[in-house]
């Protein structure tokens, strides 16, 4: 959030829910889709570093830019624990600003702010995660990643291109919005179009995948290759504000020590960060 081919899966999969409906031969279940797309939207390796270009555009064409390099280490190998570590580079009302997450799949994240300006360390509220990213068209939980357990998941299409699911959240008095619509690349399984609803099936929020790369790396002695999302853009239907992302500089599996991720490095960023 790898194929399911014909007509036959196509019309069973807009009649059946992932827990209730059978996989033929070959194919994979909605839940299987889910957990694929996940893995590559998130966890592809073992860590991760990039730099991250903001370009936000209100509506009257009002342009503000941020820059930050981002670390990425997964905690666990099932998919469950992640930690990301955010330093702001630019502009410099928000440098050395520095955003922190641990990631839990079965418990709110934790969630960390440091503002340098203050010398001070916030704890971000759980009930914070769907507000805005400074101040873009990007949620806090746009930059780690919902969990695909506080969903249910239904698949209503299969196309030539993608797996087209339909996602609830099942606290719905926890989030905004009433459902998702999520077209999943059956190439890549990597999210191409993420659609957010409201309860009168008008959409308010579209999360778009403009450009995919190939990014090489070694992964346990062997050459490996990570399809990656370098460029995206979110837009609010509502404002007609849109933010693109441009993500650069790309590494995979470098070696980040567990020790950065840790409170004392939010007010001493680590030189991983900041190159």
């Amino acid at each position: 959030m790898r194929i399911i081919s014909g007509i036959i899966a196509t019309l069973l999969g807009l009649l059946c829910w992932a827990t209730t409906c059978p996989a033929g031969p070959g194919e994979l279940t909605v839940d299987e889709i889910v957990a694929r797309a996940n893995h590559m939207a998130l966890y592809q390796g073992v860590d991760c570093r990039g730099t991250v270009s903001l370009t936000i555009i209100d509506k009257q064409g009002r342009v503000r830019e941020r820059k930050f390099n981002m670390l990425r280490l997964d905690a666990d190998p099932d998919d469950r624990q992640q930690q990301y570590y955010v330093y702001f580079l630019e502009p410099s009302d928000v440098r050395k600003m520095v955003f922190m997450v641990h990631k839990h799949v079965d418990a709110d994240d934790d969630r960390w702010m440091y503002l340098p300006s203050l010398d001070l360390v916030k704890r971000i509220a759980a009930s914070d995660k769907r507000t805005s990213f400074v101040g873009s068209d990007f949620l806090y939980e746009d930059i780690s990643g919902r969990s695909p357990e506080e969903d249910s998941h239904e698949l209503l299409e299969t196309t030539g291109e993608h797996y087209v699911l339909k996602n609830t959240p099942k606290d719905p008095d926890s989030v905004e919005f009433a459902y998702y619509l999520a077209w999943i690349d059956r190439q890549t399984l990597l999210p191409a179009r993420l659609e957010y609803h409201k309860a009168n099936d008008r959409p308010y929020r579209v999360i778009e995948t403009l450009a995919v790369e190939p990014v090489s790396a070694m992964e346990n002695g062997a050459a490996a290759t990570y399809p990656t999302v370098v460029r995206s853009v979110a837009r609010d239907l509502d404002s007609e504000s849109s933010t693109e992302m441009v993500f650069s500089d790309v590494d995979y599996n470098i070696g980040l020590d567990r020790d950065i991720f840790t409170e004392r490095y939010l007010r001493m960023a680590p030189r991983e960060v900041m190159r």
